[in-house]
């Protein structure tokens, strides 16, 4: 497995600066978000000069890109603004393949309508999973036509909120372009931390063959997504890194949800289980 950082996890006032940072803390894999670019995450559109000088910023330091962030709200209660979500993302899409992004990470939404990441009691309903649905068809169309994946992950704020609606979307959409971004830290519903492990095995058994990146953050308590580095909480690291390993995933572990301080030791704590696992 390859150690990768969210990029944004470096506040700099330049992409090269921001670059150079990632190398100077010997990593060389990044899940890239356009704003380092000083663009909006989800831009309208990608002129071919920036995308040209991300590129030439990418490889002249030999940074390679996990995954590009496309998140938007995929369930918004506002029809126009899934829309506009939609829009961006082809714009995003266009951009993967010349960065050499294979993996473009997506929100599958809540129907909170101010933050994606905050869980609704709707989101639970049969209208908000056929948005998602009708969402993610549009998105794949848009996947096949750039020739890039699209990844989603189960997260307890979500509408995909469990491994098992993972499953079933994953069945559902039959495509080979839909694929997972694990995160042992935003798996857990309000009172099931005693069942970590369990949750954790359900989770590779069910989705292990389709996962296509990996977080690596922590949790300070169940029933809402992990914000914690990598180490510093709840999580049982030492199985999440087997069952990856089980589940013969050999592709970037991201971490993300840190400080900048935060990254040397989250860094040597991931080489340490990393290296035990081989």
């Amino acid at each position: 497995m390859q150690i990768g950082i969210h990029v944004n996890t470096f506040h700099r006032h330049t992409l090269d600066e921001t670059l150079d940072a990632v190398v100077e803390q010997g990593l060389d894999c990044v899940h890239f978000n356009m704003s380092v670019a000083d663009m909006p995450s989800m831009p309208e559109e990608v002129d071919d000069e920036t995308c040209q000088q991300i590129v030439e910023a990418l490889e002249s330091r030999s940074i390679s890109v996990a995954s590009l962030s496309g998140t938007f709200n995929m369930i918004h209660p506002s029809v126009d603004t899934r829309r506009a979500g939609l829009r961006r993302l082809d714009a995003i899409a266009s951009v993967a393949p010349r960065i050499g992004a294979p993996l473009i990470a997506l929100c599958t939404g809540t129907r909170d309508p101010d933050d994606m990441w905050r869980g609704h009691v709707d989101n639970d309903t049969p209208e908000a999973w056929d948005d998602m649905v009708g969402s993610m068809t549009e998105a794949l169309d848009i996947a096949r036509r750039h020739d890039v994946a699209l990844g989603i992950e189960p997260e307890v704020s979500n509408v995909v909120d469990t491994a098992r609606k993972a499953r079933r979307l994953l069945d559902e959409m039959n495509s080979p372009r839909l694929k997972i971004i694990i995160d042992g830290a935003n798996l857990f519903h309000e009172g099931e931390l005693p069942r970590m492990r369990a949750i954790l095995d359900e989770a590779f058994d069910l989705l292990g063959p389709d996962i296509a990146m990996a977080h690596a953050k922590d949790l300070a308590r169940d029933g809402r997504p992990g914000h914690v580095p990598a180490g510093k909480g709840a999580l049982d690291f030492d199985h999440y890194v087997r069952r990856l390993s089980q589940a013969g995933f050999d592709g970037p572990i991201v971490l993300h949800s840190l400080s900048e301080d935060d990254v040397p030791g989250c860094i040597e704590f991931l080489r340490g289980l990393l290296a035990e696992e081989a």
